[in-house]
């Protein structure tokens, strides 16, 4: 591991027909997962989402604050906030 990490904010919108990585809305990163936001489901979602669209393991990708909200900051570890947003966005 790298030592580095950053913090992402994110707006999840759940129940949508596909996940997918929408682009940018104000500061945030725009989600659509699939999952419903029921018993953590969306959370689970958002996370494997970024976990595969960033090359990390799972265990490196956590919601660290919002877990009932659409707004959500995720920690990841192992990849700075620039280079995070230019592999979901690029």
């Amino acid at each position: 591991m790298s030592g580095r990490a950053c913090r992402l904010q994110v707006k999840v919108v759940p129940g949508a027909s596909r996940a997918e990585v929408v682009g940018l809305l104000g500061a945030a990163v725009k989600i659509r997962v699939a999952a419903p936001p029921e018993g953590g489901q969306a959370n689970r979602a958002v996370c494997a989402l970024l976990a595969d669209r960033l090359g990390l393991p799972l265990a490196q990708v956590t919601v660290v604050s919002g877990p009932a909200s659409p707004n959500k900051v995720i920690g990841l570890v192992g990849i700075a906030e620039t280079e995070a947003k230019a592999r979901l966005l690029g």
